[in-house]
């Protein structure tokens, strides 16, 4: 009874703490954000942020990565979530305008509405820029399967992870509440579909 009570704990921390890790990878963690002549914290060709959960986070943590130096092209990606309105893309990039990124510096996909269409759609501004690499940006929650989903379809581009730092919808306690297991949850269940090829 005794071991049971000490080893409950040891397991249940040690599932979250692996789930905390293996749903947000963070590629240039290492880096402490700062560009370097070192991989893998170079410049990249390009800084990919996909709206959806908390995309006012993605978008800042994507033009603060531009404002450091990690490339000199953002892309947004985003179809609009009230059809009424702007795409999300656009909002995202009013955003990074306002916040003096030029809009010369600023691609859109406008037609995605799930993480399979970020990835297929973005492929044709890779291809029409040129881009061999990107830090691709999302919630942390979200990042694993975004990078799946990345890696299958971006053939030919090198991609490195690093999630919304300031996401409302996401943090280290992510655990302590009923939200952070629903979003755990249901990316594990996306990713468990994306490897049987079930759904996009």
């Amino acid at each position: 009874m005794i071991r049971m009570l000490i080893t409950l704990p040891i397991l249940i921390l040690a599932s979250i703490i692996g789930l905390s890790l293996y749903l947000q990878p963070d590629d240039i963690k290492s880096c402490n954000e700062t560009v370097s002549a070192i991989s893998p914290c170079q410049p990249v060709d390009a800084i990919v942020a996909v709206s959806g959960g908390d995309t006012n986070a993605r978008t800042d943590e994507a033009i603060q990565l531009y404002k450091k130096g990690w490339s000199q092209i953002l892309i947004f990606s985003g179809a609009a979530q009230d059809k009424s309105g702007p795409s999300n893309a656009a909002a995202m990039k009013t955003r990074a305008i306002s916040e003096g990124v030029p809009g010369s510096a600023i691609y859109l996909d406008e037609y995605s509405n799930t993480t399979h269409q970020n990835a297929q759609n973005t492929q044709a501004i890779f291809t029409n820029l040129h881009i061999k690499s990107i830090i691709l940006v999302t919630s942390g929650y979200h990042q694993r399967r975004a990078s799946l989903e990345f890696h299958k379809i971006a053939t030919g581009v090198t991609i490195l992870n690093h999630s919304a730092q300031n996401d409302r919808d996401w943090s280290m306690w992510w655990w302590t509440g009923p939200r952070g297991w629903s979003l755990a949850v249901s990316e594990l269940f996306r990713i468990i579909m994306f490897y049987v090829g079930i759904g996009q």
